[in-house]
C-alpha cells in the first residue's frame, strides 16, 4: 500500500516545528590529527619545578647526616622532595622558611665556605694600620699620658663607659670576625657599623633626640670619646672579644671570647632606621626602639633584617622568671649623641670567657613579650 501523502501546508508546519526543537546540522569538517600526549618525564624536564607528593613522609631522612630524627627541624625541598635538617644546611637555616623553599642544589646556591683572612678584611672593610714610626715622647707628652690614665681611673669610679679590650692574638680576632661573617651570610645580611637610612624609610632628619617624649639622656663628652675610640679600633680590625655560635634552641647567639669588665661598651645596635608605623605588621624578631616621640607618627625603630652587626645576635632574657633575669649581663641604653638617638649595649657586670651575653629586650615601656624566651 502506498504511503499517505500530506499537503504542502502540513509539510511546512512539520518542518517549522522540527526547526524550533532541533539544532541545525552543520557540515562536519575533517577531524584534526590526534594530539601527541607528552610523557611525565618531558613535562618535568621543561617545568620550573614540580613534585608529586608522597602519601607518607615517615621514612624521609636528612641528606647530610642521614638521620630522620628531629622531624620538626627537617625541611623538604619543593623541587627534589629531599629532606635536610636546618642545622645541617650550609648556611644554617635559623627559622622555618615561609612559602617555597629549595635546597642548595636545586636553588643553585653556592655553599658558604670558611672565610679566609683576605675575605674577612674585605667583608668588614678593615683599614690597614699606619706603620709610620712614632716619634720619641717628650716630657710634656709623658705628663699628658699620665694625666690621661689618671682620668680614666676617675671615669671608672663615676661609672663611665669603658672601651672594650680586643684579643691580643690576631688569629683569635680573625676567628671572631669569621664567626660573625658566617652568621651574617647565613641570614643574607650585610655588615654595617652605622645606622642606615634607606629610600622609602625614615630619613636621617627624622632621627632627632629632641622629639623624644620626656627628653633623652645625653652621652657625656668622655663617653663620646670612648665611643669614637671603639669605632676606630673596629675599623682597624680590633673587634670586641666576642664570638658568634649556633645553638639548636636559641639559634645564633654570642659568647664572650675573653674577660669583659663591668661597664664595658659591647656594641652599638645597628640596622635600617624606619618609622614604627611602617613596621606594625613586620615579622622581624629583632627590631629595636630608637625614638619614642611625643607624636607617635614620628617614633622610630632599628630594623637589622638587611644590615647589622654583632648586636643582632645577642639574645634577650625571659624577664618573667627569676632564672631568666639572673642570666642578664648586658643592658640596652639609648643616648643622644650630637643630637641623634643611638642605642648601645653595655656590660652590667664582669663577664667571664665562654659566658653567653643576654640583655632585657624591654626598656621602661615593657611592651615586648618575652615569656616564650628560653
Amino acid at each position: 500500500m502506498a504511503p499517505a501523502t500530506t499537503s504542502s501546508a502540513e509539510a511546512r508546519r512539520l518542518i517549522g516545528s522540527r526547526r524550533r526543537t532541533e539544532a541545525p546540522r552543520r557540515m562536519l569538517s575533517p577531524s584534526p590529527p590526534p594530539k601527541k600526549v607528552k610523557s611525565m618525564e618531558e613535562i618535568l624536564a621543561k617545568a620550573h619545578y614540580a613534585v608529586v607528593e608522597r602519601g607518607d613522609y615517615g621514612d624521609v631522612g636528612c641528606e647530610q647526616c642521614g638521620s630522620g630524627e628531629r622531624a620538626e627541624e627537617l625541611l623538604l625541598c619543593d623541587k627534589c622532595d629531599k629532606g635536610f635538617h636546618m642545622k645541617c644546611l650550609r648556611p644554617i637555616v635559623v627559622r622555618v622558611p615561609i612559602g617555597t623553599w629549595l635546597c642548595p642544589k636545586c636553588s643553585g646556591q653556592r655553599r658558604v665556605r670558611s672565610f679566609s683572612q683576605r675575605k674577612i678584611i674585605d667583608f668588614f672593610k678593615i683599614k690597614k694600620p699606619n706603620l709610620t714610626e712614632e716619634k720619641c715622647d717628650s716630657p710634656q707628652d709623658t705628663r699628658k699620658r699620665r694625666r690621661r690614665s689618671a682620668s680614666l681611673v676617675l671615669q671608672k669610679k663615676r661609672r663611665r663607659l669603658l672601651p672594650f679590650t680586643p684579643s691580643e692574638d690576631r688569629s683569635q680576632r680573625l676567628r671572631q670576625m669569621g664567626s660573625l661573617a658566617h652568621a651574617l651570610t647565613a641570614l643574607q645580611m650585610e655588615f654595617s657599623d652605622d645606622l642606615t637610612y634607606m629610600p622609602g624609610m625614615a630619613p636621617r632628619s627624622a632621627n632627632q633626640a629632641e622629639f623624644e617624649e620626656g627628653g633623652m639622656q645625653v652621652l657625656s663628652k668622655e663617653d663620646t670619646e670612648t665611643l669614637e675610640q671603639c669605632r676606630a679600633m673596629c675599623k682597624r680590625g680590633e673587634c670586641p672579644p666576642l664570638v658568634v655560635v649556633y645553638d639548636s634552641c636559641e639559634g645564633f647567639t654570642v659568647e664572650a671570647d675573653g674577660q669583659i669588665k663591668d661597664m664595658t661598651f659591647i656594641a652599638e645596635y645597628i640596622g635600617d632606621v624606619d618609622f614604627i608605623r611602617n613596621r606594625e605588621h613586620d615579622d622581624c624578631d629583632s627590631m629595636m626602639t630608637l625614638l619614642l616621640a611625643t607624636d607617635p607618627s614620628k617614633s622610630l625603630v632599628i630594623c637589622p633584617d638587611k644590615r647589622g652587626n654583632i648586636a643582632r645576635f645577642i639574645n634577650g632574657i625571659n624577664n618573667y622568671t627569676p632564672e631568666g633575669r639572673k642570666k642578664q649581663n648586658c643592658k640596652c641604653v639609648r643616648y643622644s649623641v650630637n643630637g641623634e638617638c643611638r642605642v648601645f649595649l653595655v656590660a652590667t657586670r664582669d663577664i667571664a670567657k665562654g659566658e653567653r651575653l643576654y640583655y632585657d629586650y624591654n626598656g621602661y615601656e615593657q611592651e615586648y613579650p618575652t615569656h616564650h624566651f628560653v
